[in-house]
């Protein structure tokens, strides 16, 4: 079996150093709504605001620069969901090195456009595949064929050293360390090289790893006793929508006694629409994971100082109505029904009058009239202005006499209407 290289405090810390005047030092802010949430002291590392937008620069430049010139000559590839790539694009601008990018189609087009604005005339951005395991099969080829270095996003010692410095920074600037440090969670490289650090060097530290729970990766990893791929990714979180946690951080993370969960992508898109509505803060699906589980799946005690990262905020503003949507059916406030509407005048007003409270509204209505029938089906939205008022409307609607079926959410009628 192929060894694995492992990380050290020392190498992090090494990190930090030729990091100095590249990376943005970025702020550690508090946070008042998450600390009423908790009723503890909040504090957000916000890689948002980052070089590139995300902590991914870290990994990446502490990579390349570590090649020979021979090596940096030949030039680098690398997979990416658009944030890595990003930092690599970085890089080899920087370092004047060469490069090409894989990314899925997947890959929202903000994160693709400034991956080539990064780069300029030193990368080359490909799509191709649907996911990131595409991606990264293409430019695992590539490096084979031409001879060029692959910078994995997660997968090896350098990237993770660089992205452990995120953590020292965290302690740099709070003046001691905090009770409970909270990461997202995608390969594993953040949170190993995080946890690295903190075991050797300050481990009465609490720390937590969030995975989305479309791709638990990680833990699948833990419970199999090495890296597995899992058989379906939800893709929505993409900067942490992995099918298979790293070779290299699997056993840091084992080791370092790091607390691992998961919170649901509904719960996410909550999160970040109340990240922008609140503290004016753009993150993306994946920059607001950890915040997304304060509360609910990581509980802290009274009183404790807890440091959460927000990974990234390379966020498509054209994903903003999905995200709404997501939001309301996780807290419960968007329903979609299918109902059988009698072929007579009156009817939907019928329906207005007798089964909508005084606070719903209609949010979807597709009616197809059927003239030889004496129903029509319609799709109907209905969003509550509270969850407890669910009950009632479920109960007005099995006491009229239209033939109702509720679409539930995850149901194949589901993703296939809505």
């Amino acid at each position: 079996m192929q060894r694995i290289e492992t990380v050290s405090a020392q190498m992090v810390e090494q990190a930090a150093e030729r990091l100095a005047g590249v990376v943005t030092r970025t702020p550690l802010e508090p946070n008042a709504r998450l600390s009423s949430r908790v009723d503890a002291r909040v504090w957000l590392k916000r890689e948002d605001l980052q070089t590139v937008r995300s902590y991914k620069i870290r990994g990446a430049y502490n990579f390349i620069v570590q090649l020979d010139d021979e090596t940096r000559a030949r030039g680098v590839v690398c997979a990416s969901a658009g944030n890595h790539a990003q930092g690599v694009a970085y890089a080899c601008r920087r370092l004047g090195a060469n490069g090409r990018v894989y990314v899925p189609g997947t890959t929202p087009r903000q994160k693709r456009e400034r991956i080539a604005t990064l780069g300029g005339a030193h990368i080359e951005v490909i799509v191709v595949g649907e996911t990131y395991e595409d991606a990264f099969t293409a430019a695992n080829e590539d490096a084979q064929r031409t001879g060029a270095t692959l910078v994995p996003a997660f997968d090896d010692i350098r990237t993770v050293a660089g992205q452990g410095t995120v953590a020292l920074e965290i302690v740099e600037q709070l003046g001691f360390v905090p009770d409970v440090l909270v990461v997202p969670v995608g390969g594993g490289g953040l949170l190993s090289g995080i946890a690295t650090w903190l075991h050797e060097r300050h481990p009465e530290v609490r720390v937590v790893g969030v995975e989305p729970a479309g791709a638990m990766c990680m833990a699948a990893a833990l419970g199999a006793g090495e890296p597995v791929r899992i058989a379906t990714v939800d893709p929505f979180v993409d900067g942490a929508a992995v099918r298979q946690a790293g070779r290299v951080p699997f056993p840091l993370v084992r080791d370092s006694g790091a607390e691992l969960t998961s919170v649901d992508e509904g719960a996410v898109c909550t999160e970040m629409l109340s990240m922008y509505q609140s503290d004016g803060i753009i993150a993306e699906p994946a920059g607001a994971l950890a915040a997304a589980a304060l509360g609910t799946t990581v509980r802290v005690e009274a009183g404790q100082t807890v440091a959460c990262v927000v990974s990234g905020g390379n966020n498509d503003v054209s994903r903003y109505s999905e995200i709404l949507e997501r939001s309301l059916i996780h807290e419960g406030l968007r329903h979609y029904f299918l109902v059988g509407f009698p072929q007579e005048p009156g009817a939907l007003r019928r329906f207005l009058d007798e089964i909508l409270g005084p606070e719903d509204d209609i949010t979807r209505f597709e009616y197809v009239k059927r003239n030889n029938r004496e129903t029509g089906p319609a799709l109907i939205g209905i969003e509550i202005a509270r969850r407890t008022d669910l009950p009632g409307l479920l109960a007005r609607l099995a006491a009229s006499p239209l033939q109702v079926e509720r679409v539930e959410p995850g149901s194949p009628l589901y993703h296939f209407v809505v």
